[in-house]
């Protein structure tokens, strides 16, 4: 089969009065996950554009605080699961299949040729799901590769997800610990405030860090990346610096580089000193498509005091410490070490609000308010999102993931030479 070149867009023309575009929305069924793609904020805004109608799965948004009421004011129409794929041109999702690999093989089969998936599908981790896709010609966006440039902030689910994230493993750790967060001087005596220590400070440790800090702990940071001491101290936390080189420390999109065994072992050693101290600590380090690096030792955790707290943000990519349980809080040489999964769905009205509108804003982009829906590859956004297209897999990194060849560049359109040209050629 010829390997496309995908230059042209793909475009959806309107027609006046007549709707052009469903946008459909199931309930998630990935087990535990209770946000909803769209809210009826999210609804109400994007049929503004003409030609748009949106249908929801009822019950989409129960669990989230959305109500299948608060859907149709907004102007959306509801209906059951199976109309939802039979119907849309258009699937919403949290978790498509590609993520869901507990039961998304029941929705994988209800796609059907020339839908468009949009939600999050895992794709570093998981990319032969796009295969998957490319076969039923099913068009796939994966929410984790819109890239990190200045426009597309606004679709950045990782980071929306990441931030809330931060926010609940603090809350997670006060509630376990045996130690109250600030200091308090009473009657009774002085209580020491806590002493929080946040490891990785991408998006989620600055929030760990900044609701650390508003519950009154001590905090300390650390991050392989040299860049982070400032945002570090920017949210009133102290660096921890080790004696490391970290000139190499940082890879593409702003994401810590997976590091070599000599360098992991070092910095283990370091921090064993560090950790003895502390009251808490979180741990953020992820690998976008590999194992979660470990950065706390079994060693580290017998040296930690009887009655500390480690909240492994990583859990469900192997977790940063040796002793961690995914999905489980288990106690080991005295420490409590939890494994939380999917943490922004157990917030899931603020995380469907933020992921809904990081949806909506990505939409915003491939449908106009003619309702005139595009796959322009020669966007950015598109190039780097699109992970599935009329049969194949165009998304760089996932061709080299599945040990496709590269994709041929269109060749530059034929011009007719101008007489001044054709007049230096022939000189």
């Amino acid at each position: 089969m010829p390997i496309p070149s995908f230059e042209q867009p793909i475009i959806c023309e309107p027609q006046t009065g007549v709707t052009q575009v469903i946008i459909g929305v199931p309930k998630e069924i990935c087990p535990g996950e209770q946000r909803v793609a769209l809210t009826p904020a999210n609804v109400s805004a994007l049929l503004k554009k003409q030609g748009v109608e949106i249908i929801i799965e009822r019950g989409a948004g129960d669990i989230a605080g959305y109500p299948d009421s608060a859907y149709e004011a907004a102007g959306s129409k509801l209906v059951d699961r199976d109309e939802v794929f039979s119907s849309a041109q258009v699937v919403l999702q949290v978790q498509t299949p590609g993520s869901n690999i507990k039961n998304g093989d029941e929705d994988l089969t209800k796609l059907k040729e020339g839908q468009i998936l949009i939600g999050m599908t895992d794709p570093l981790a998981n990319p032969q799901f796009a295969q998957s896709l490319a076969e039923k010609k099913v068009s796939g966006l994966a929410l984790e590769l819109v890239p990190r440039i200045t426009r597309a902030q606004a679709m950045d689910v990782l980071s929306s997800m990441a931030m809330i994230a931060g926010y609940k493993c603090v809350l997670l750790a006060a509630t376990e610990s045996a130690r109250m967060f600030p200091m308090n001087m009473t009657a009774a005596g002085t209580m020491k405030p806590a002493r929080v220590l946040i490891m990785g400070v991408g998006v989620a440790g600055l929030q760990a860090c900044a609701t650390a800090k508003r519950l009154g702990a001590v905090v300390e940071a650390y991050d392989v990346r040299p860049a982070a001491r400032e945002q570090i101290l920017s949210v009133g936390a102290k660096p921890v610096e080790l004696d490391l080189d970290t000139g190499e420390a940082e890879g593409t999109g702003g994401y810590a580089k997976a590091q070599g065994e000599d360098f992991l072992k070092r910095q283990r050693e370091l921090m064993t000193e560090v950790v003895k101290e502390m009251d808490v600590i979180i741990t953020t380090a992820a690998i976008p498509g590999a194992k979660s690096p470990i950065l706390v030792t079994e060693d580290m955790v017998k040296a930690m005091k009887p009655g500390s707290i480690i909240v492994d943000m990583a859990a469900e990519r192997g977790g940063n410490c040796d002793l961690t349980e995914s999905g489980k809080t288990v106690v080991k040489h005295g420490v409590t070490i939890i494994g939380p999964e999917n943490v922004p769905s157990t917030v899931a009205f603020h995380a469907s609000q933020m992921f809904g509108k990081n949806m909506e804003n990505l939409l915003n982009l491939l449908i106009d308010d003619e309702g005139k829906l595009q796959l322009d590859f020669e966007d950015e956004i598109v190039a780097e999102t699109v992970i599935s297209h009329e049969g194949d897999v165009p998304q760089p990194r996932l061709r080299d993931l599945l040990g496709l060849p590269a994709l041929a560049k269109p060749e530059p359109e034929a011009t007719e030479a101008t007489p001044d040209a054709a007049s230096k050629e022939e000189k």
